[in-house]
């Protein structure tokens, strides 16, 4: 099994990979996921302005498993991002596997209408 400092530095590194080339902009700003072993985060950065658009978390939310508390912050989050006027973004999914919570929030972004 892989020691928790290694696993953490290849995450990095491949969320370095991405960010290379995903860059958000003020008409499709960049939806980032941080994913803790509890809680998820998703923000839509205008990397341009070095601005935060919008954001959720599940914060607030303390019922349910996991994934579908993601899914529900997904929705948040593409409702606010609508009431700020965005319906697109390109997906940062910060170097994790696109599976889980952090599929599950991308999945409720686009069941809100947001275009990812």
């Amino acid at each position: 099994m892989m020691r928790a400092d290694v696993k953490r530095a290849m995450r990095i590194r491949r969320h370095g990979r991405v960010r290379k080339k995903v860059a958000g902009t003020a008409e499709r700003p960049r939806l980032a996921v941080y994913r803790s072993n509890r809680h998820i985060y998703a923000q839509l950065i205008d990397d341009r302005a070095a601005r935060t658009l919008a954001a959720a978390s599940d914060l607030d939310q303390a019922d349910g498993a996991k994934s579908s508390r993601a899914e529900r912050v997904g929705k948040a989050l593409a409702e606010r991002a609508k009431a700020a006027g965005i319906d697109r973004a390109v997906f940062d999914r910060g170097g994790r596997l696109y599976h889980g919570r952090v599929k599950a929030l991308a999945d409720g972004a686009r069941e809100g209408g947001l275009q990812i």
